[in-house]
């Protein structure tokens, strides 16, 4: 039972952001299912931890091929991914500090973040980055 599957709609069409949001997804939903399995606090911060040192790699991945090709809404982009950074990061403290028990609403959040993120705001830059001619 899978909350979150890649679908074609979530490529950008270029390979590195695609197979990363890919990892994304497989993360979201592997808490999903742990959650679903009632095993979800025995990896929710294994979760959290995999997803906070994924989402700083994923990030300077998008933000070195903006800054690489001049996307003039580079800034803006980065402090998108700087205040999800931090909501992460928050989590993953939380968790560690025994106070996030809640998965489903995590994992919910994250998947409902990470829709809005891919179809809205990396769909603009990657189509600016296609134009100029990363693939």
């Amino acid at each position: 039972m899978a909350i979150y599957n890649w679908r074609d709609e979530y490529s950008v069409g270029i390979q590195e952001i695609d197979e990363q949001h890919k990892e994304l997804v497989k993360m979201i939903d592997e808490l999903y299912t742990a959650m679903v399995k009632q095993r979800g606090q025995e990896v929710l911060g294994d979760i959290m931890d995999r997803l906070a040192h994924y989402c700083d790699h994923h990030f300077a991945a998008e933000e070195a091929l903006m800054q690489a090709h001049g996307y003039p809404y580079y800034q803006q982009h980065k402090e998108i991914h700087e205040k999800m950074s931090a909501r992460v990061r928050a989590l993953q403290h939380k968790v560690k500090a025994g106070g996030a028990d809640l998965t489903m609403p995590t994992s919910i959040f994250l998947k409902e973040w990470l829709d809005k993120h891919i179809l809205g705001t990396d769909r603009k830059c990657a189509a600016f980055l296609l134009g100029r001619g990363v693939q």
